[in-house]
């Protein structure tokens, strides 16, 4: 698989669900792109219409594809970005109907002062307190 594969919708999805068939109650997955991988499964996203445009809707496929919610689904945060780029990815997780994201390398390489203020931040989006 290549890169790009790693983080295709179909692909996130997918292991996403077999991670709920095996059990877990917890899955951990990527957050995706709007990048198919597998043709079959193209065939199937445009027969069906199933919206990935936007971050929003591919985290709710995702969360679907864990048994449609019944499953905590959190996403890893990937690499080191700007506050803006991560804001708005956890505001896609918040919006989507994800449980959360891991965002360690995101607080803990910066300044203590910094880190804490950034996942107040972050706290606050999930929260509902800032839009």
């Amino acid at each position: 698989m290549n890169k790009a594969g790693e983080t295709a919708i179909d692909v996130v999805c997918y292991a996403a669900q077999i991670a709920a068939q095996l059990g877990a109650h917890i899955i951990k997955v990527k957050v995706p792109t709007d990048h198919i991988y597998q043709p079959e499964a193209k065939k199937v996203y445009e027969a069906e219409n199933i919206p990935i445009s936007t971050p929003v809707e591919r985290i709710r496929h995702v969360v679907q594809s864990a048994f449609n919610g019944r499953r905590i689904v959190i996403f890893s945060g990937g690499a080191k970005g700007t506050d803006k780029t991560i804001f708005d990815e956890v505001r896609a997780i918040r919006d989507g109907g994800g449980f959360g994201s891991i965002i360690g390398r995101n607080s803990f390489q910066r300044p203590k002062p910094d880190a804490v203020t950034f996942l107040d931040a972050c706290m606050k989006i999930y929260a509902g307190d800032v839009a």
